[in-house]
């Protein structure tokens, strides 16, 4: 005999919940765990800990995680700004949470390149600057 009761009917609607965003909070510059944050404080995080690891490298992490921002060191300033803003986008985009990546601006100075972004949350907006160093 089969089980009964669990279908669901055409017109029922689904309810869905918002899991919490709460994490360990990370101090990077300690190198450190340090209770737990959650909200936007969440999300900027995690946006930092996804540009600053690189994509493929960690089994940890599927192969949607992470960025390949690293890839471009040695390449063209040109070819960095083209790529920088579809490879943050891109990335960032993989985590729900994040509905929006925007308004880039760059800036180059020397060996290395900056991009300043905004990010949208379901929490809310914050500004981000990423760095790539030893570029052409």
């Amino acid at each position: 005999m089969l089980p009964t009761g669990s279908t669901l009917t055409p017109n029922e609607a689904l309810e869905f919940k918002q899991q919490s965003s709460q994490t360990y909070k990370i101090d990077f510059e300690q190198k450190r765990i340090m209770g737990s944050v959650d909200g936007l404080e969440a999300v900027k995080q995690s946006v930092k800990k996804i540009l600053n690891t690189g994509r493929f490298e960690h089994l940890i992490y599927s192969d949607r995680y992470g960025s390949d921002i690293k890839t471009l060191i040695g390449k063209a300033p040109a070819l960095v700004q083209s790529e920088l803003k579809r490879r943050i986008s891109e990335a960032l985009l993989q985590d729900d949470r994040i509905k929006d990546v925007g308004n880039f601006r760059f800036d180059s100075s020397g060996d290395s390149a900056a991009v300043s972004f905004v990010v949208t949350s379901v929490f809310g907006s914050f500004s981000q600057k990423q760095e790539v160093k030893e570029i052409v």
